[in-house]
């Protein structure tokens, strides 16, 4: 087991973003053991932007509110930095701006299956209808490659990141299926808007996580 396994406890991080048509944005973190079992979990205020920095910002909002603001704000909460970081959400895999753990985006599960058989299967690249997204949100193209009975990606930026956790991750992460995590997820910001007020505050690089 190498030092960043230790040192992160094999705890594996589940982050997504929730758009709220009345609220705005709502962001949610939550940290498991390699059993599945959580750790702790974290939510942000809701986040939303004026028209004007919609214009402004134009195709960069998106990953500088869902990655570098709300996820920042996220992973800053966090006991213990995770040995692998996931999310669901192209734009959110801009957090490896702000964050030290890997970060992986975790593809469909009906995309994982046939990715887990042979190598040198001619099947589909089921990244390639992500990629014009992710070349427009962050500038870069996804590499794919499979992680226990999972299909991940990165982004070429950090490919780097695959060599660092792959390793020490296929062993822990084999039988976790990374989709799930996101559920509970959702789930649990759907309790936390109940609460919250009516009025989303405006885009501010004071938003702390709840």
């Amino acid at each position: 087991m190498t030092a960043r396994a230790n040192s992160s406890s094999q705890v594996f991080g589940f982050l997504t973003v929730v758009d709220d048509a009345d609220h705005g944005l709502l962001g949610g973190y939550l940290a498991l053991n390699a059993a599945g079992r959580p750790l702790e979990f974290h939510c942000t205020a809701p986040v939303k932007a004026s028209r004007a920095q919609e214009i402004l910002y134009g195709p960069t909002l998106a990953p500088y509110l869902q990655g570098e603001l709300i996820g920042g704000a996220l992973v800053n909460r966090v006991k213990t930095a995770p040995m692998l970081l996931c999310t669901d959400q192209v734009a959110t895999m801009s957090v490896r701006r702000v964050c030290q753990s890997p970060v992986v985006l975790v593809l469909p599960a009906e995309s994982s299956t046939p990715m887990a058989g042979e190598r040198g299967s001619s099947l589909h690249d089921p990244t390639e209808s992500l990629q014009s997204d992710a070349s427009q949100t962050l500038g870069q193209r996804l590499i794919s490659f499979p992680l226990g009975g999972n299909l991940v990606a990165v982004t070429a930026a950090y490919e780097r990141d695959r060599r660092e956790f792959e390793q020490d991750c296929q062993s822990l992460i084999a039988d976790l299926d990374l989709q799930e995590p996101f559920s509970r997820i959702r789930e649990a910001l759907q309790e936390a808007r109940a609460a919250t007020s009516q009025a989303a505050p405006r885009l501010t690089r004071q938003t702390a996580a709840a």
